[in-house]
């Protein structure tokens, strides 16, 4: 029975023509296996749902678009939660031969409504009042809009014309054959980047970038049809999507939908994944609820805590066949029974490996992780290549890097030590935007990715970026420079840096000014309230969380400024360790 587990059930990107196809493949070859579990809120359970009952809700549906009139190539919004739902709307756009524009659900209107406008979107599928209530006051700037679809019912006082529930839409709609004439080349997604004044620019990925990023993935760590995702990041997230939906349509595995951020503990045991795909900010949760648990418990004890985590993490390097075996290995079991096996249970008792991406995961995190047996494959990717490039494989795993390039794709090292990278993934360019496109890709058909990176044994290494761009844990992508800009234009502020590189939310540092503020009983609070107002237009992954005012003085004579009076912020941040210590204190 062991032998046949381990055997792969993929789908060949040459037997398919889209994604669409894909699907089906998958249902030809497992119509009664489980493809997705979700929980019922009205049942108040967890419900599975097999490939073909998939596929005839994916029929009907596609039917219920093609009565709408949407011609091949019309772009569909999608503004829901990681759910079925999600899944057969794309893949009933995929049948009409339509395009999808994945949202974010915490994202501000104003984006939204950009999003909408410039990718003409004809559709937006979402959830209910709560996403009518945010879009409603500025509806008037998507006219396009043809049909708004809607999984719950909205008030009566809040109609418009154009909405229907996914119930009614789909009333005595008959399923009807469609002929779907899409290739590898068509245009399936519009996926636009986070930008922080609104205007992100939408990367335009075809079905055959994305398949070939899912198809690289599983030749480069294997999955097998009795693996089991739990899915939570936003699958507006292209890790999410290509690695946590696509992936799994193409190797026959399970996808479970989790409830919220809220209840992924309580997911973890009740669905018990053998898989997932995370940004950091997960790992650094758990992290920090096991270095405060060890804390707790003494000195002693803490000291035996991290001599056992040095003695695992020399074992998980000997079966990396880097290190010799040691007699003092034989003392593992007992540190396991003691730690390290109540750390694995929060992930249920069937867990493989994690995928983590979109940001960096501190060294030490992943160290700690892996010693007691959580396997984390560190990756890196970008929105343009569908996303992942690269990834370390769970036999060669080295989290100080991002690992190998995935096979086909092409890699190395430009003017300024930036990566530059090439392969079938690559996007076809961004929508409505040759200047960007021709910017981001050269003549020779390579990305330049921005990131500064070393190349060692064919495994990259990132080492900085050429732009200063802030990257939070949880994978969004920040240019600090418009922030600061925004609040600078306050007169209450002298100077002003903004941080949050590897951190849950942003902060700042500031320079006041003193004489603006002189009569002030609270400073630090109305320069907080100052900066939220100037940050009212940015998205909401955006917003400043604290501030901390500085006691020296930033000058041209000690470091802190340049000739030309802008911030040094390396200079600046060594400057005031303690002051960011204490705004993530506890995070």
């Amino acid at each position: 029975m062991l032998s046949i587990a381990k055997q792969t059930d993929y789908i060949s990107p040459e037997s398919v023509n889209n994604l669409r196809e894909l699907f089906q493949a998958r249902v030809e070859l497992s119509a009664n296996m489980t493809a997705y579990e979700y929980y019922s809120d009205t049942d108040h359970c967890w419900k599975k749902i097999s490939w073909r009952s998939c596929e005839n809700m994916i029929q009907l549906w596609a039917s219920a678009l093609k009565k709408e009139g949407f011609k091949k190539g019309d772009r569909v919004a999608i503004l829901i939660k990681n759910s079925l739902e999600w899944v057969i709307f794309e893949q009933a756009s995929f049948a009409c031969g339509l395009v999808v524009v994945p949202l974010y659900t915490e994202d501000r209107a104003e984006n939204i409504a950009y999003i909408l406008e410039n990718s003409d979107a004809q559709c937006i599928f979402l959830e209910g009042n709560q996403h009518w209530d945010i879009l409603s006051p500025i509806k008037h700037k998507f006219n396009d809009i043809k049909r708004i679809l809607s999984l719950e019912t909205i008030d009566p006082d809040k109609q418009d014309p154009r909405i229907l529930t996914i119930e009614d839409w789909t009333h005595d709609i008959e399923t009807r054959p469609i002929n779907n004439t899409t290739t590898m080349d068509n245009l399936a997604s519009i996926v636009y980047t986070s930008g922080t004044t609104g205007k992100a620019k939408g990367v335009m990925l075809s079905h055959g970038n994305i398949i070939e990023d899912a198809w690289a993935g599983v030749h480069s760590i294997d999955i097998y049809p009795y693996d089991h995702f739990l899915s939570f990041l936003p699958m507006s997230h292209m890790l999410e999507r290509t690695i946590g939906y696509y992936l799994p349509m193409l190797s026959g595995s399970k996808v479970s939908f989790s409830r919220s951020i809220t209840d992924l503990a309580e997911d973890f045991l009740s669905q018990n994944p053998s898989l997932l795909i995370s940004v950091p900010r997960i790992f650094e949760r758990v992290y920090l609820k096991v270095e405060q648990a060890i804390a707790d418990k003494g000195k002693i004890l803490k000291a035996v805590f991290n001599y056992a985590i040095a003695l695992a993490w020399q074992k998980f390097m000997y079966t990396q066949h880097k290190q010799k075996w040691k007699l003092s290995f034989l003392l593992l079991p007992v540190f396991d029974r003691l730690f390290f096996r109540k750390i694995r249970e929060k992930f249920g008792n069937n867990f493989r490996f994690a995928i983590s991406g979109g940001a960096a995961l501190e060294y030490h995190i992943a160290q700690l992780f892996i010693s007691v047996g959580i396997n984390i494959a560190q990756g890196y990717g970008l929105t343009e290549f569908s996303p992942v490039i690269s990834v370390n494989r769970l036999d060669d795993n080295d989290p100080r890097g991002v690992g190998e390039p995935l096979p086909g794709v092409e890699i190395k090292i430009g003017n300024n030590d930036e990566l530059l990278v090439r392969g079938k993934s690559l996007m076809q360019g961004y929508w409505k935007n040759d200047k960007a496109t021709k910017e981001a890709i050269d003549s020779d058909g390579w990305l330049h990715t921005g990131d500064q990176a070393r190349i060692s044994n064919n495994k990259i290494y990132i080492t900085g970026r050429l732009k200063d761009i802030i990257v939070l844990s949880n994978g969004e992508k920040i240019p600090p420079g418009e922030l600061e800009q925004a609040i600078i234009q306050d007169p209450f502020f002298e100077n002003v840096i903004v941080i949050g590189e590897g951190r849950p939310y942003l902060s700042a540092l500031v320079i006041p000014n003193h004489e603006m503020l002189k009569d002030n009983p609270d400073i630090t609070e109305t320069l907080l309230n100052h900066i939220q107002i100037k940050m009212e237009k940015f998205p909401g992954y955006a917003r400043i969380h604290k501030i901390s005012i500085c006691k020296t003085p930033w000058t041209i004579e000690n470091g802190m400024l340049t000739p030309t009076l802008k911030p040094r912020r390396k200079s600046i941040i060594n400057d005031n360790q303690e002051c960011i210590e204490a705004m993530y204190k506890g995070h």
